[in-house]
C-alpha cells in the first residue's frame, strides 16, 4: 500500500494521478502565468512561481479532484489542506541542481512568535518559518509532473527512510549521503510523487532540452497554534 511505502520510505510514486486532458489545461493556464509581467516583474528567469492558489485558478481546481484527495487523504485524513502551492520548471534557460536537504519551513500569513517555531525569513514577500519536527512529520507533500521526467531531466533523488529521523544537523545529512543509497524519481506526466517533507532529497541540472514542470503541493491536517495561520489553505 502507498501508506505503507511512505511510512517506511518517506515517499512513493503514484503514475496516472490526473489525465492528460487536466494536465493539457494546466499546462496552457500555468505557462502563459509564467509568461506574465506580474510574475517576470519579480525574477529575469522564471523557474519557480510561488503564491500558485492565488494566482491559479487551475491549481485550486486541481487540488479539489477526486483522485488527488483520495491519494493524500489515504495518508494524512480527511482534514487534510493544501498550505503551500508552488510551480517548478526546469528549462535550458534556467536548470538548476538543489543539494540534498529537508522541507523545514511552512508559509504564514503573518509573523508570531510562538516557542517551537523559528527561525523566519520571508520568499516571495510571505513570512515562513520553521515549526517543530513533529508537525513536519505528518505532513505530506504531492508533486504533480506536467512533463514525463526520465533520468535525462533532472528527476527527484530521494534517501528511503531518512524522514524518520527528525531534522537532521548538517553532519548527519553528510552521513546520510554518503551511507544512503538514493532513488532517482522517474515519473510519467500525470503522475505524482508522494513524500514526507523531512525525506532528504535534490535533483541534478536536465542534460535534456524542454520543460520539467512540476506542481508542489504541500498538505497538512493540522491547524497551527497560538495565533499562527497557514498562508494559503485549499
Amino acid at each position: 500500500m502507498v501508506s505503507d511505502r511512505l511510512e517506511e520510505d518517506g515517499y512513493a510514486i503514484r503514475p496516472g494521478v490526473v489525465p492528460p486532458d487536466v494536465i493539457d489545461r494546466l499546462i496552457g493556464e500555468l505557462s502563459s502565468l509564467a509568461a506574465s509581467e506580474a510574475v517576470r516583474g519579480r525574477a529575469d528567469r522564471v523557474f519557480a512561481v510561488r503564491n500558485l492558489l492565488a494566482l491559479s485558478p487551475g491549481v485550486r481546481e486541481l487540488v479539489r479532484l477526486a483522485a488527488v484527495r483520495r491519494a493524500v487523504e489515504a495518508v494524512i485524513g480527511e482534514g487534510a489542506k493544501v498550505v503551500r502551492a508552488i510551480l517548478f520548471d526546469k528549462v535550458p534557460g534556467a536548470n538548476w541542481k538543489v543539494a540534498w536537504h529537508q522541507d523545514l519551513s511552512i508559509a504564514v500569513r503573518q509573523r508570531r512568535d510562538v516557542p517551537g517555531f523559528g527561525p523566519w525569513s520571508v520568499k516571495a514577500g510571505v513570512p515562513h518559518v520553521q515549526p517543530p519536527a513533529e508537525l513536519l512529520g505528518r505532513m505530506l507533500t504531492l508533486r504533480l509532473h506536467l512533463d514525463d521526467c526520465g533520468e535525462a531531466n533532472g528527476p527527484l533523488r530521494v534517501l528511503p527512510g531518512s524522514h524518520r529521523h527528525g531534522s537532521l544537523a548538517r553532519a548527519e545529512v553528510e552521513r546520510w549521503r554518503g551511507e544512503g543509497s538514493a532513488v532517482a524519481c522517474h515519473v510519467p506526466a500525470g503522475g505524482a510523487v508522494l513524500m514526507r517533507p523531512l525525506l532528504l532529497h535534490a535533483s541534478s541540472a536536465a542534460t535534456a532540452a524542454g520543460h520539467r514542470r512540476v506542481v508542489h503541493l504541500e498538505w497538512s491536517a493540522d491547524p497551527l497554534p497560538d495565533g499562527l495561520h497557514w498562508h494559503e489553505q485549499a
